[in-house]
């Protein structure tokens, strides 16, 4: 053989073997960025709990609670109580989280007393970050909540504001009626209500307060009977959403309590906006349940990650009137993408 083809044979057979050399160290690379990718595709757990899943208010929540679960790569299941006086069925929602081994867990506590301990119990196992209502617990993470006293305060300005632009006066007899007893956002917004008509408004006075049992039609018919039994009322703050639907349609199947009266609620959905629009309702205190949801896993994520996060947090109130129901931000708040 010449040296010529002596040299092309050697040439060859080292060529061959390179090549055979890169396929093999490129199949390895392939399995082990397939591993990786395969490891790493698996998205965390993070449960969120909530009072209802039925009402308008908490799919708000949970909305943004989904689309976080979306932007973040969470999976987020969706736990709750049949209603927000289901006070078992969140303690065994929230059991159930926990034995789910998640990253972390969000819940809006139904009851401050009952819900204290079990979610002290909860989170010597697993993060816990506290959503709209407070627990008899120091134990969340972090807690990410409207400022409800403000929000009560806003309501008694709102409701003075009213019944001056209705009797040309903030003076008057006036009722707050609550859903339900012991749950800490609702107590709060009664106390900035009552602390700021004693502060700011003395010709006001709050002549009766009642607590119902969560439910719409229990509001109706608390407001038809304030309306019977106290002929001199001229406001009523109705402080969640379920009481306001009800003090709403007794307002508005009644014309001669419209003249007089006026009706301030907290919360909003598209029944309460449509009465607000008709001036039954003269205003509503709105907070930012979508925020709440969407920032409240972020925040879980964060912390079962160990990074630092803020142990209060205020997600805000918001006023909203016929005079300013159309900008974008009160669209905004009224009409969440329900995604």
């Amino acid at each position: 053989m010449s040296l010529i083809a002596r040299s092309a044979a050697r040439l060859t057979r080292r060529t061959a073997l390179l090549t055979a050399t890169w396929a093999l160290a490129g199949a390895a690379t392939v399995a082990v960025a397939s591993l990786g990718t395969a490891s790493g595709a698996a998205a965390q757990t993070i449960p969120v709990i909530v009072k209802d899943t039925t009402s308008q208010y908490w799919q708000i929540v949970l909305a943004g609670a989904r689309q976080a679960g979306k932007d973040l790569n969470v999976k987020v299941p969706e736990l709750g109580a049949q209603s927000e006086a289901d006070i078992p069925g969140q303690i065994s929602a929230l059991e159930n989280a926990v034995a789910s081994n998640p990253a972390a867990i969000v819940i809006a506590p139904t009851q401050f007393s009952a819900l204290g301990a079990p979610i002290t119990e909860a989170a010597k196992s697993v993060k816990i970050i506290g959503i709209d209502s407070g627990a008899d617990t120091d134990a969340f993470t972090s807690f990410l909540t409207t400022d409800n006293v403000k929000g009560g305060s806003v309501a008694a300005d709102a409701l003075a504001d009213a019944i001056k632009a209705k009797t040309g006066k903030a003076e008057g007899e006036v009722a707050l009626i609550t859903a339900l007893p012991g749950v800490g956002s609702l107590d709060q917004r009664a106390k900035g209500f009552k602390d700021t008509l004693a502060a700011k408004y003395p010709g006001i006075k709050l002549v009766s307060e009642k607590v119902a049992d969560g439910q719409a039609t229990t509001g109706l018919n608390i407001m038809t009977d304030l309306i019977t039994a106290n002929p001199n009322l001229v406001g009523v703050f109705a402080s969640n959403l379920p009481m306001a639907q009800g003090a709403g349609q007794a307002l508005a199947e009644n014309a001669d309590a419209q003249k007089k009266l006026v009706l301030i609620g907290f919360d909003s959905d598209d029944k309460l906006v449509g009465l607000l629009k008709q001036g039954v309702i003269s205003a509503l205190i709105v907070q930012d349940p979508y925020r709440m949801g969407y920032d409240g896993v972020k925040t879980a994520l964060a912390a079962s990650k160990g990074e630092n996060v803020p142990k209060d947090v205020d997600t805000g109130v918001n006023l909203i009137t016929q005079a300013n129901l159309d900008t974008p931000r009160s669209q905004e708040l009224l009409n969440p993408k329900l995604n």
